[in-house]
């Protein structure tokens, strides 16, 4: 390797939302920036009921470009079961920006003795969705089970998670890394300068300026800027829509709005790692004298949550929310049809079957995504009830089709459907703005379709390709 050279290499996000895979070399460091599912790739090849076969590896995900070919990285049961020589490290560290899966989900197949810094609310995230999820080998962040499993006894191998907080600076070779904390749909999310040899390199993630803490997006521009970077990896989701017509505030009012003028049941669907949108729910049904009604899945985030006093998110065993109990196995509630970790929330004086909920109808709000409308047949809801969609509207020829037969499941249970919603990402003048008050040398586009965008209003923009190195 050459002594003193500063490069960068993407592995995904490239003409892509997410997927995000950003090698960083400086002289003998290597990091990367987030190593993330992409949910686009995968799409081209596979659905629900195709999948990448597990026996075979890493195999299948290489082969269809899934996973990168890249030496040194990766589990090394995972390269024996297809038949690749087991490497050691050659990576430093994974440094994560949030706990989204298009930026988190594939450090699954890194191998256990690379580290990954991360904001501390991101690993408590990370944490509930382990001891919520079932076993696979794209969801094993925390640990995992080496392949093939010879015994349900077992250890997991556990991996490195190092938490910090904005302030820290992390050293590693010849780099340092400044977390500094953002504003996104999920709690956690922070941007990192990177001080190399070379300058300061910049990664925005994923950010937002019209959400509940502005403040901690532009502290992030001010750091950035007073860095001087060489370089600003610029997130672009939104460089296409040049405005942004709503806020959380605004989400707030019109959904207490539409809650306050019925008297049947409300079902809200909305991403549950959304902190800000949870609360914004929590609170219009505690204002509406209603309770809260969780999945068992979104108990352990609740669980996990709620230890972060900064988030003010309420524990699963509040008072004015209740752990809907679906029906597994014999439809009975036995125990033995909940997984051993789901059991803790089975007997509890605010677990509710969908009988009970069938009964209180006026007075819940039922968090219910659309993968789990089957509990609408229990649940009965009556005529006239309210659906509140608080999600981005469909974008692509799949989320059409989902959003066709939701519209199918409202029209057979005759529910009226209310939209309201505001995105995680910033808009096109946003983009903009920031990357002229932290005045870049060059700027990298990615986690965007439309890269080109950003050529219109700035200068020194680098349009990138997939697995080119880049020197600084």
């Amino acid at each position: 390797m050459v002594k003193n050279k500063t490069s960068l290499t993407f592995y995904g996000g490239v003409n892509e939302i997410g997927g995000n895979k950003i090698l960083l070399q400086d002289g003998d460091a290597r990091v990367f920036l987030d190593f993330g599912l992409s949910f686009g790739k995968r799409s081209i090849f596979y659905d629900e009921f195709l999948s990448p076969r597990s026996a075979c590896g890493l195999g299948d995900f290489i082969e269809m470009g899934l996973l990168p070919n890249v030496d040194g990285i990766y589990r090394e049961d995972l390269l024996a079961m297809c038949g690749m020589k087991k490497q050691k490290p050659k990576i430093d560290a994974v440094f994560l920006t949030h706990a989204h899966a298009d930026h988190a989900n594939y450090i699954s197949f890194l191998h256990e003795e690379i580290p990954i810094y991360l904001g501390e609310t991101a690993f408590l995230m990370l944490n509930a969705a382990a001891e919520s999820g079932t076993r696979s080998m794209e969801y094993e962040i925390i640990d995992f089970k080496r392949r093939p499993v010879e015994s349900k006894k077992e250890e997991p191998v556990k991996r490195t998670f190092k938490p910090f907080r904005t302030g820290a600076k992390i050293k590693i070779g010849t780099l340092e890394i400044e977390p500094v904390h953002v504003d996104h749909s999920v709690p956690g999310a922070y941007g990192f300068i990177v001080h190399t040899s070379r300058g300061a390199v910049v990664y925005t993630g994923d950010l937002r300026m019209h959400g509940t803490k502005p403040k901690m997006t532009r502290e992030f521009i001010e750091r950035a800027k007073a860095s001087e970077p060489a370089a600003l990896i610029v997130e672009g989701t939104r460089i296409d829509v040049s405005h942004e017509p709503s806020s959380e505030d605004k989400v707030k009012k019109e959904c207490n709005n539409a809650v306050a003028k019925t008297d049947k049941f409300v079902v809200a669907d909305f991403n549950f790692k959304d902190v800000d949108r949870l609360r914004t729910f929590f609170e219009i049904a505690r204002s509406n004298s209603r309770k809260l009604v969780v999945s068992l899945k979104d108990a352990f985030m609740l669980k996990w949550l709620s230890r972060d006093p900064k988030l003010n998110v309420p524990s699963y065993s509040d008072e004015d929310i209740i752990i809907h109990i679906p029906k597994r196995g014999t439809g009975t509630y036995r125990e033995n049809d909940y997984s051993v970790n789901e059991r803790q929330f089975l007997n509890l004086n605010n677990s509710w079957t969908a009988e009970k909920i069938r009964k209180n109808q006026k007075r819940v709000i039922s968090v219910l995504s659309f993968y789990n409308f089957n509990e609408l047949i229990d649940i009965k809801p009556e005529d006239g009830s309210l659906f509140i969609h608080s999600l981005s509207e469909p974008f692509n020829e799949e989320m059409r089709v989902d959003f066709k037969r939701l519209r199918n499941w409202l029209q057979h249970f005759k529910l009226r459907m209310f939209q309201s919603h505001c995105s995680g990402h910033a808009c096109g003048e946003e983009l903009i703005d920031l990357a002229r008050q932290i005045k870049p040398k060059t700027i990298f586009p990615v986690h965007t379709e439309h890269p080109r965008l950003f050529c219109r209003k700035l200068r020194s923009i680098r349009l990138v390709k997939e697995a080119v190195e880049y020197e600084l």
